[in-house]
């Protein structure tokens, strides 16, 4: 069952931009898996691909909105007493129910460290908010059942950096394959409902407005697309290609889609036709 959860958090002492980083927060999930389960928190760190977790940068809770995207870079520290919201989505139900303790007893008055700073988790979302587009949860049988067996119109939109592995280098141009084939392995991999290969061979892109974006680190630099891309279902495909589709789309909430997805990158979701 995939779980898009949102952790608020309050820091007691100001957060340096330096350990606002990818690999600082993922550090930080490690952490919170370990203090539950050592094993797993083991099992996690030694893994490097087919990660079942994905994280998003730190969010400034009343950061002013910048359409759909999401602050990826911090430029100065975050205050002490700044309210400030961490999205971590897992997509295996053995993970979320072997960290059930961490949910369950939860105490907002313990401390966890980012760097040298100490954060306060307040509470954490689990369920869809009219003010938190990013909580939410559904079972990979919701997620098929409930997706729609007539909707050509698949709007997506890029809210943090996004990229793809090509043979040894990186693509930051979302093309239909790249994009649909990154959600189509994840859900193939988690799921019971086995989608089959070239399942997206209908499916064209018809709209896209997007840029680059670079984030860069002390070691190296990552180019990435941000924006907004519509892609149409074309042709004589039946109601179950069209459902499994939609079901794929839908699903990009929890995956994200390309490189990174565990230090914040590829976060896209799909958005209602128009409201790009």
């Amino acid at each position: 069952m995939p779980h898009s959860l949102i952790l608020n958090l309050l820091p007691r002492s100001p957060i340096s931009s330096g350990y606002l980083t990818g690999k600082h927060l993922h550090a930080l999930f490690l952490t919170l898996v370990s203090s539950v389960d050592q094993e797993l928190g083991d099992q996690l760190h030694a893994q490097t691909t087919d990660k079942a977790f994905t994280l998003s940068p730190l969010q400034v809770a009343n950061r002013q909105s910048r359409g759909h995207t999401l602050q990826w870079e911090h430029s100065q520290a975050i205050a002490a007493g700044t309210p400030c919201w961490w999205r971590i989505s897992l997509l295996d139900d053995r993970l979320f129910s072997r960290l059930t303790q961490l949910w369950l007893n939860l105490n907002p008055s313990q401390p966890w460290h980012l760097g040298s700073a100490d954060l306060l988790i307040t509470s954490i979302l689990g369920t869809p908010q009219s003010t938190q587009p990013w909580a939410n949860f559904a079972t990979y049988t919701q997620l098929y059942e409930q997706a729609s067996e007539s909707d050509r119109q698949l709007d997506f939109v890029f809210c943090t950096p996004t990229a793809f592995r090509q043979m040894q280098f990186d693509s930051a141009l979302p093309t239909r394959d790249l994009v649909f084939n990154s959600l189509l392995r994840r859900w193939n991999q988690h799921s019971d409902f086995v989608f089959p290969e070239g399942l997206v061979e209908c499916v064209f892109p018809s709209f896209f407005e997007i840029r680059t974006e670079i984030v860069a680190d002390s070691r190296s630099k990552f180019i990435g697309c941000v924006g907004s891309i519509n892609f149409r279902i074309l042709g004589e495909a039946d109601s179950t290609v069209i459902r499994q589709i939609n079901a794929l789309a839908d699903f990009a909430l929890y995956s994200g889609v390309g490189r990174k997805t565990p230090m914040g990158m590829g976060m896209i979701r799909r958005v209602k036709r128009g409201k790009h």
